[in-house]
């Protein structure tokens, strides 16, 4: 096989390790005496409905809400569509009805609660007297600041009547079965999808702090509300959670770790880097430029042929008019131009989801080559680093990544292979 081949290989194992329907089944509980509702929110919601399905045996209704044109196939469960990163009225709607179909239920009753990444724009529902069109604009402006996923979800909570544990709030005293696959650094429950059934200490004054720190633009109404602090979140200990248990049961870790074995399995030597990195994704993509040059010129922290793995989340702040690309082309691009053609070192970073931010790419693949592919274009890569244009440069010379949608999401993926 081709280095590309191969790191191809390594992205689909790591996708495959985290697909719904290997994870959900052993972490179902037992049928309740009375109904069994299903509800969720996420990338990768309608295929865990689906997995659902395939593994109940008893008779199930519900409603889920995932992204446009990540829906699945299910028969008793329904799954609406709605846009993501920027929440729409679809979302709004979704996040309103799952809140109706959990609130008259009683003990005897059962909610699956199916929660994956993407799910804080899914299923927005702003407080009375803040607009969608508000918590919309807010949303665009955070993707653009360089603010962490943990910042991000501190000002959605607090705007919010869904997350920061508000679903299982609604649903008491049902009991709550939420099952939660990781797209966050760090694996924290609170932090996926902004936390619908996992309660929480944020506080209206961190929010108000958050958009300080990234001087985020916003009417009046929303600080009022948060000096107000009419709807703080449901912390850990508030009764409406003691019915609720929440699994992990699919997370980055484990996506690296089948990706380490596949590529044991074809002679290299594997290194788990991280799984929670974080961070500009152009500085990282140097950072580990600096770590696959020090194993070609010094066989450390360990000797080729071998593979270097890692997961996380970074972020790209913009400035300016940018073009196209998300994180993930963009550390591709980054690494790129500090390897400078270094011989032997292929990359491939995308994300599990199947979408690099918003186009239509899971993310890239590079090689020693790459950057002569470019200037045999006219092209110059560092431009198009300078404009956040990765996309572009990576679709002019045919190295884009594309699986469409996964249907599962543990966030980004990256492994530089070095040959011997």
């Amino acid at each position: 096989m081709s280095p590309t081949e191969i790191l191809r290989s390594l992205f689909d194992a790591a996708v495959a390790a985290a697909q719904p329907e290997h994870r959900i089944p052993e972490f179902l509980p037992a049928p309740p005496p009375g109904k069994t509702v299903v509800v969720g929110a996420g990338k990768s919601a309608a295929a865990m409905a689906r997995a659902v399905e395939q593994a109940w045996a008893e008779p199930l209704e519900g409603i889920v809400v995932t992204r446009y044109g990540h829906g699945d196939k299910t028969t008793n469960i329904e799954v609406l569509e709605a846009a993501h990163p920027v929440p729409d009225v679809n979302g709004m709607a979704a996040a309103e009805r799952i809140l109706e179909t959990v609130t008259p239920l009683g003990a005897d009753d059962l909610v699956i609660c199916l929660i994956s990444g993407g799910g804080s724009a899914l299923l927005t529902l702003p407080p009375v007297g803040i607009g969608l069109d508000t918590l919309a604009e807010l949303n665009q402006q955070l993707l653009r600041s360089g603010a962490d996923i943990g910042e991000m979800n501190a000002l959605r909570k607090n705007l919010s009547r869904s997350s920061g544990g508000r679903l299982a709030a609604a649903a008491y005293p049902a009991r709550v079965v939420s099952l939660l696959i990781s797209d966050v650094p760090g694996d924290n429950l609170r932090a996926i999808a902004s936390g619908p059934t996992v309660g929480d200490t944020v506080t209206a004054q961190a929010a108000l702090h958050i958009i300080q720190k990234y001087n985020l633009s916003v009417p009046p109404a929303v600080v009022a509300y948060l000096n107000d602090n009419l709807y703080p979140v449901v912390l850990p200990d508030d009764e409406r959670l003691s019915t609720t248990t929440n699994h992990l049961i699919a997370a980055p870790q484990q996506s690296l770790e089948a990706a380490a074995q596949v590529a044991q399995e074809m002679g290299y030597t594997p290194l788990i880097l991280g799984s929670a990195m974080e961070g500009e994704a152009r500085q990282v993509g140097i950072v580990h430029a600096g770590m696959a040059q020090q194993v070609v010129q010094y066989g450390q922290p360990l000797a080729p042929p071998c593979v270097l793995l890692s997961g996380g989340e970074t972020t790209v702040t913009l400035t300016g008019k940018a073009g196209r690309g998300g994180r993930n082309s963009e550390f591709l691009l980054s690494l790129a131009v500090a390897l400078k053609g270094q011989e032997k070192v292929w990359a491939i970073a995308g994300d599990t989801d199947g979408i690099d931010g918003s186009e239509d790419n899971a993310g890239a693949i590079i090689g020693p080559a790459i950057l002569q592919q470019g200037r045999d274009r006219g092209l110059k890569a560092s431009d198009f680093l300078a404009a956040h244009d990765s996309y572009s440069y990576f679709q002019a010379v045919d190295a884009l990544v594309k699986t469409g949608p996964t249907l599962t999401n543990v966030n980004d993926f990256r492994a530089l292979l070095i040959d011997a």
